[in-house]
């Protein structure tokens, strides 16, 4: 366990503990979040460095006891018991933990190879996500969209919001960071006549969504170019020029929106989804530089990634990375995910223990 590590969380949390007491701070709601985000990441840390402490003093008081009363020998042991099992759950929280944890994210998912079919999986997808949100307590907000026939999407873009600061820290970040990469579906499509089995796949990108503090972008490194909406939307979506993309001039991203009625609401849309896209491609720069495979690897979601198949013939869910599986598809698509989620997280965590730079192996 690193001391000098736990002084300084303590300390920072003393600190966020008195900046959240002062009335000035309300006067600027961002930072009341950003402070208060923190402050609920450290809460854990400094409950468990309390209870290691009670339990500390409570041993010493007990051999203090024990000294002038043999019977007291058997609490003495009782209470040395608790020590391990406390100060293993403290060194865990001390290791360093992914920055981004306590962010809300957005999530991209773009029909593949596969047509038709395709789009209707990836809107199975997008249900999936939004049924688990809602069992979260989650907000989802789309920020834009491209439908496709029979009810499929193209291409849609949606942030995934906690309700207020998210508890220990555990944002949504924590738990969607798993889902990028190429999701294969394996069914029967609705388009076909001869009841054969297909496979298409859909693209799923997650970002952490980005505050204004986490990326620097100034004016004069955007074009910015509007055109018309096409595809379903209402009259006046597809009659004036209101959607918008925006490109950053120095990296070549881009980022467009055109769901809006409104040219600046799709303005705003497309730099929510830009400030999300630049502070991935910053924080994969700075893990690679640190020689962080593991966490460059969660951020850059290769699309050409393999990371889950759903099959329906045998209702089955296979996670790639990890070898998962379970014969429960439709409770998954119903938004039952905190089984491979939670199958991924532990993955992780056992690699981060054994010092893997890996976040999990390909088998």
């Amino acid at each position: 366990m690193s001391t000098d590590r736990l002084t300084a969380l303590l300390d920072e949390y003393a600190d966020l503990e008195k900046r959240m007491e002062d009335p000035s701070i309300h006067a600027d709601q961002a930072l009341v979040r950003r402070v208060g985000r923190r402050f609920a990441e450290l809460a854990p840390v400094y409950a468990a460095h309390a209870e290691l402490e009670a339990a500390r003093a409570d041993l010493a008081a007990a051999k203090e006891l024990a000294a002038e009363d043999s019977s007291f020998a058997s609490e003495v042991e009782a209470v040395a018991a608790t020590l391990p099992a406390l100060e293993e759950k403290l060194g865990e929280m001390l290791m360093p933990r992914d920055p981004s944890d306590a962010k809300d994210v957005i999530i991209e998912i773009k029909a593949g190879e596969g047509g038709q079919e395709s789009a209707l999986f990836a809107s199975d997808l997008l249900r999936m996500y939004t049924r688990y949100a809602e069992r979260r307590g989650w907000v989802v907000e789309v920020i834009d969209s491209q439908e496709s026939d029979l009810g499929g999407v193209k291409d849609i873009s949606v942030a995934v919001k906690t309700r207020g600061v998210p508890e220990g820290g555990h944002g949504v970040w924590s738990r969607m960071k798993w889902e990028g990469g190429v999701h294969r579906v394996q069914r029967v499509p609705v388009t076909e006549s001869q009841g054969r089995i297909h496979t298409s796949a859909a693209g799923v990108l997650v970002l952490p969504e980005a505050e204004d503090v986490d990326v620097q972008i100034e004016a004069g490194d955007l074009r910015i170019d509007v055109y018309r909406s096409s595809g379903p939307g209402g009259q006046s979506v597809n009659t004036t020029d209101s959607a918008v993309r925006i490109t950053h001039l120095p990296t070549g991203t881009v980022a467009s929106c055109q769901n809006e009625k409104s040219q600046l609401q799709n303005k705003e849309a497309a730099m929510r989804i830009l400030r999300s896209r630049l502070l991935a491609q910053a924080q994969e720069a700075a893990d690679a530089a640190a020689g962080d495979a593991r966490k460059a690897q969660v951020r850059t979601v290769d699309r050409s990634e393999r990371v889950r198949t759903y099959n329906f013939p045998q209702n089955r869910i296979t996670d790639h990375r990890i070898g998962y599986t379970a014969y429960n598809l439709d409770l998954v698509l119903g938004g039952e995910l905190d089984g491979v989620l939670d199958a991924l997280a532990a993955a992780d965590r056992e690699a981060r223990l054994a010092g893997d730079t890996e976040l999990t192996r390909q088998r």
